[in-house]
């Protein structure tokens, strides 16, 4: 038998979409302390580049930057092609650029009698362009990315693509319609793109990890000016049976694990990562 580890992915490139957010730059260090090399994707590209080097000066090995925009499909190939000049061939896609914004969240979670004169706060007070501005994010940001990185792992017939999913994806949460729908649409595109690549030795998996504090949702988890844990991410802690949000490294050994060959006959899964939020029934 083989040594079980994560030695496979030395040297493999990985672009990481969104590499620059706390997930992903928790994600591109995990992967750099095994041995691989980072590729950033951010649309803030001092950023991107800012990740790479602090990735690169701690774990020693080389790490990429670029600015990309996951909705751009021409930046994207234009990168793509940058991308193939400085680094090489690209092994791995983690698809991780995504988020939520206030103009696609209600303020209310659901409505009753006493909502009735103020219908604004809930359903009826989201921007058509705000809704559509998150899914896009969200869904079109890890198809865009996916018709440009696989192409040469399909030609060469060899590649894992890891899409990142949620956990309102099966149990849609209050006030954020347009990500769960979007999340939704990734778990089902995770399953539909494993089928479609699994006789062309491309896997394609997915996580869906619970409760972390981002730049996306603190805004409603916990009060800016107190620093405080607002009465939503009170309610999230209560159903998250392990009692805490989770920390970004948390995320990294169901991640190298689903990289490697050690989950070479897994695909079209998603892994959630969520501290048991979704194994709770809420009594």
């Amino acid at each position: 038998m083989e040594d079980q580890s994560f030695s496979d992915l030395k040297n493999k490139v990985c672009v990481i979409t969104g590499g620059a957010g706390v997930l992903g730059t928790s994600m591109a260090g995990g992967l750099a302390s095994v041995g691989a090399i980072p590729v950033i994707l951010d649309i803030n590209e001092d950023a991107a580049k800012k990740t790479a080097a602090e990735i690169s000066s701690e774990f020693g090995g080389a790490c990429y930057g670029y600015k990309a925009n996951v909705l751009d499909k021409s930046g994207l190939e234009a990168v793509h092609i940058q991308i193939l000049a400085d680094v090489g061939e690209v092994d791995i896609l983690i698809n991780g650029a995504g988020g939520n914004s206030p103009q696609a969240t209600t303020k209310l979670e659901e409505l009753t009698e006493n909502d009735l004169g103020n219908l604004e706060d809930g359903f009826f007070g989201l921007e058509a362009e705000g809704f559509q501005k998150v899914f896009n994010l969200n869904f079109q940001g890890t198809l865009l990315p996916t018709l440009v990185f696989t192409k040469g792992m399909v030609a060469r017939q060899k590649g894992v693509v890891m899409n990142v999913s949620s956990m309102t994806a099966y149990n849609p949460l209050t006030k954020v319609p347009a990500y769960s729908a979007a999340k939704a649409s990734i778990n089902n595109f995770t399953e539909w793109l494993s089928v479609h690549f699994a006789k062309v030795g491309v896997r394609v998996n997915a996580i869906a990890p619970g409760f972390f504090l981002t730049n996306q949702n603190r805004f409603l988890l916990t009060d800016e000016k107190t620093g405080e844990l607002t009465a939503r991410g009170e309610k999230i802690i209560a159903n998250t049976p392990m009692g805490i949000f989770g920390e970004p490294e948390d995320l990294n050994g169901t991640v190298l694990y689903l990289l490697s060959d050690l989950s070479r006959f897994v695909t079209g899964i998603c892994i959630p990562i969520d501290g048991g939020y979704s194994a709770y029934g809420g009594v």
